[in-house]
């Protein structure tokens, strides 16, 4: 349905979106605040989707939602600078606010819904004024940007861009703010309003362009993505576990009578790419100072360093990209999130080792041994990798029985890690 009207009238159905990029609707829902959380009154969040619960009924300082929902009443708009109450459709407790602490930003108030039925306190009431506007000025939907100042406090309301627990449904925190520097964060708009005394119009001409929908879907992702938590009893892991292998991810199982399939890189790979990766840079940087000295080469050797360089730099690349970002996640991270970046380092493994036997087999005067000596190494290689396979399937395909801490069970000497958990 379109928005009724474009100026805010008191008595409208209403949502107030905060301004900050990827910000949530003004919610509210029946649940209380836990115990030791501030005053043990219903929780008001900021939620990111549509939702019943993110409606709000504007109302005057002093008076009820009866007497506005009157269809005998004149319509009456809403001035920057008035006084004003917000009462949670659903619920019908209002916007309220006190000094106890928020419940993550300690600093801040916390902010509740309070009262029965429309009838609160003095702690309801909130100044509304537009950012750039003066006193006695319509407010418009969508397009002002408004700021609520709590009357007894002096606080503002606003949305912190935390996360709260479970017992928050994982929402976003709102508080109200002693500091009254002006960010997108403090800053709202009224996107619904509806009210039946009013015509609905087209807000078409408001709609946002392509590249702005792009840039907030984005936002939304990585924010959602960044605020994500790990579940209870959840085995998560740390960046530099990675390519060390120090530790898998339980898929199933946990004693010996359980099915158990256990996510554990092939430690041979796994270590093999570690090494090769400082064997690289030795090799790259050798190969760098020995051109960059004017050395002459022969055309054999000249070709091993473009791939070197060239071939091996890029693949270095794809392998920094895909690894170092998580380093600055605040978001919950698991093992697999290091298998795209596995795969640039296995590829810079193939490149290195392969460069590596053409250069020894390169001093070799007969071209029979050069080959003999490059196909050895490069089976010993292959070889390894699958023998090191047959001897770690079972983690991949299941197995049953002792768990590898058992010295009776059959994968006890393949517990090469204390941190290994099959």
């Amino acid at each position: 349905s379109f928005p009724s009207h474009v100026d805010l009238a008191y008595g409208s159905v209403v949502t107030m979106k905060n301004l900050r990029m990827a910000g949530g609707y003004l919610h509210s829902h029946w649940h209380l605040y836990p115990e030791g959380v501030g005053a043990r009154q219903q929780q008001v969040t900021a939620y990111l989707h549509k939702d019943m619960n993110n409606l709000w009924i504007i109302k005057k300082r002093d008076s009820d939602t009866a007497d506005l929902s009157d269809p005998s009443s004149p319509v009456e708009f809403v001035r920057h600078g008035d006084i004003i109450r917000l009462e949670h459709k659903e619920t019908t407790r209002n916007l309220h606010s006190h000094q106890h602490e928020a419940p993550l930003t300690r600093k801040h108030f916390q902010v509740t819904g309070y009262g029965i039925n429309g009838t609160g306190d003095s702690n309801d009431f909130w100044r509304i004024e537009v950012v750039g506007r003066k006193a006695g000025k319509l407010i418009k939907v969508l397009r002002s940007q408004v700021r609520l100042t709590h009357v007894a406090t002096g606080c503002i309301l606003g949305s912190s861009g935390k996360t709260l627990p479970k017992w928050g449904w994982e929402q976003v925190e709102v508080t109200c703010t002693p500091y009254l520097k002006e960010t997108p964060n403090s800053l709202w708009n009224f996107e619904d309003h509806i009210n039946s005394k009013l015509p609905n119009i087209s807000l078409d001409v408001l709609k946002p362009s392509f590249a702005e929908i792009l840039l907030e879907s984005h936002m939304v992702m990585i924010r959602g993505n960044s605020g994500l938590k790990p579940k209870d009893n959840e085995v998560t892991s740390k960046p530099w576990h990675w390519p060390i292998n120090y530790q898998g991810l339980r898929f199933s199982g946990v004693n010996e009578t359980d099915y158990r399939v256990y996510l554990l890189g092939n430690p041979v790979v796994w270590w093999l790419n570690l090494v090769t990766i400082g064997l690289y840079l030795l090799i790259a940087v050798s190969t760098a100072v020995t051109l960059k000295r004017g050395v002459q080469l022969t055309p054999e050797l000249k070709e091993l360093s473009r791939v070197v360089l060239r071939g091996g730099g890029q693949i270095m690349l794809g392998w920094l990209l895909h690894y170092l970002p998580f380093f600055m996640m605040g978001r919950v991270l698991y093992f697999h999130h290091y298998f795209p970046a596995m795969v640039f380092s296995s590829m810079l493994t193939g490149i290195t080792w392969d460069t590596l036997l053409k250069f020894c087999a390169g001093f070799l005067s007969s071209s029979t041994t050069a080959r003999k000596i490059y196909g050895g190494g490069f089976l010993v290689l292959v070889l390894l990798i699958m023998y090191s396979f047959y001897l770690f399937h079972p983690l991949s395909y299941g197995m049953i029985g002792p768990m590898a801490s058992d010295p009776s069970s059959p994968m006890a000497g393949l517990r090469w890690m204390d941190s290994w958990e099959f």
